[in-house]
């Protein structure tokens, strides 16, 4: 899916760079693979639990929006930036245990809004949430 607009970069170097955001780092969120058409991210469920010990679903909203947010302003590039303006999730299973992955992959890629999915697996590989989000991207100042 790159045009030739796609930044050409080490996407994990830019995102250590970048810096995931203290939320992110507060989870426990580590990012595996990042590039404009495909960010993979782990989240552990201890810490991350509602009082009854399923993963709670606000974990998985901000997986997938810290992995959409993030690629959307990989593809804008040096100079615009991408705020998230839509965002829904369906939970389809609950973790209790272990670490989850969220896949993100673009659905549209255009010059001034982006739309990803994340999926939200278990360590069985079981989807557990779907995460949409609509990114608008704009000029950013220096």
């Amino acid at each position: 899916m790159s045009s030739d607009t796609t930044p050409q970069i080490d996407g994990l170097a830019w995102v250590a760079q970048r810096g995931m955001g203290a939320l992110a780092q507060r989870m426990g969120m580590r990012f595996i693979e990042f590039s404009v058409e495909r960010a993979v991210a782990t989240l552990p469920v201890e810490g991350n639990t509602q009082p009854v010990g399923l993963m709670h679903g606000g974990a998985y909203v901000v997986l997938g929006e810290s992995l959409g947010s993030m690629a959307a302003n990989l593809y804008a590039g040096p100079g615009r930036l991408a705020v998230g303006v839509d965002i829904n999730a369906t939970h389809t299973h609950s973790a209790t245990s272990g670490t989850v992955t969220g896949v993100c992959t673009p659905v549209h890629l255009g010059r001034s809004l982006t739309v990803h999915e994340i999926v939200v697996t278990d360590e069985r590989e079981r989807r557990l949430s779907t995460v949409r989000i609509t990114n608008v991207i704009k000029d950013h100042p220096a």
